[in-house]
């Protein structure tokens, strides 16, 4: 089954696609709360197209994790954004990830602003687990129990503010913060089983276009882990929760601009700017796209003064 949420005649609804139709369910349903309640779908209502409805991302996360599963994007991430060759011995211990803004989340076809103060713009092609069960210090083999769906995932980034800001060592910070694709729906996990392959990994192409032209293909199944792997990962001494969203990590061979920097040494292709259309497919799931729009300009904050030498008295 495929669920979205979206704006209808000035409403905000959910509902079950089906083609090119969605089928509402009853007014006040809510995405979130209907998997928190893991009770039955309601009975929905009559058809709308798609054509006449705005997808929202489907939920509102409580949290978003983002990892950085695939080999091949840290090597030409890396190259790119602190100079450095390979990939770290670290990356390989355990599938590591950072917290990113559950309050950004950006419709399907909904334009993004550049982020203030930023020239390297970069999109992030991903997919996301949704949890549909709480739980936490789980095994990889009941973390398959817990993932509710998948969905398309756009980690939006500002190149620039995150390569200065990585310096100080705390990991992405406005760099990341500004804007992410949620969408176009939820697939429930079980539409998915048939592309599993037999190393438990999920055989999706991927395919990243800017303005009409690919830029990157890749496939999921070329993940360092599995998702049941990044869940329970993420439940050690922690509980996830329903709703909360698992980042993949971007995808290689083209995943984002910043690894093909990276690899031909130049900023080719160039940064996105206003106008250009970044549209993102994955098998079985579907496409979003969004049109870059100009941002705000930043508001000037001050260097940090020296440490002021005054004595404790």
């Amino acid at each position: 089954m495929r669920l979205a949420t979206y704006l209808h005649e000035g409403a905000r609804r959910c509902g079950a696609v089906e083609g090119d139709r969605v089928l509402p369910f009853p007014d006040g349903t809510d995405l979130l709360a209907l998997i928190a309640s893991g009770s039955a779908f309601p009975a929905a209502g009559a058809a709308v197209p798609l054509a006449d409805v705005r997808l929202l991302p489907p939920i509102e996360p409580p949290s978003v994790r983002d990892f950085v599963a695939f080999e091949e994007h840290v090597e030409g991430v890396r190259k790119a954004v602190d100079g450095a060759s390979g990939v770290p011995d670290a990356w390989y211990d355990a599938p590591t990830f950072y917290f990113s803004n559950p309050h950004a989340m950006v419709g399907a076809h909904d334009d993004v602003p550049v982020p203030p103060g930023c020239r390297d713009l970069d999109f992030e092609l991903e997919v996301a687990a949704v949890i549909g069960r709480a739980g936490a210090d789980l095994s990889p083999e009941r973390a398959r129990q817990h993932v509710f769906g998948y969905t398309v995932f756009n980690d939006w980034s500002a190149r620039d503010l995150q390569s200065r800001e990585m310096r100080v060592g705390l990991g992405p910070c406005k760099g990341k913060d500004f804007a992410t694709t949620l969408g176009p729906w939820i697939v429930t996990a079980d539409e998915l089983e048939p592309y599993r392959d037999a190393d438990g990994f999920l055989r999706l192409g991927l395919t990243a276009e800017v303005n009409g032209e690919v830029v990157g293909r890749d496939l999921l199944s070329n993940m360092g882990w599995p998702f049941e792997d990044l869940l329970a990962y993420a439940s050690r001494g922690a509980r996830l929760r329903p709703g909360d969203v698992l980042g993949s990590g971007t995808c290689g061979n083209g995943g984002c601009l910043a690894e093909l920097w990276g690899r031909r040494g130049a900023q080719d292709p160039p940064p996105l700017k206003p106008g250009d259309t970044v549209t993102l497919t994955v098998e079985g799931i579907g496409a979003v796209s969004n049109t870059i729009v100009p941002g705000a300009a930043p508001v000037p904050i001050p260097r940090a003064r020296k440490r002021p030498r005054n004595a404790l008295r």
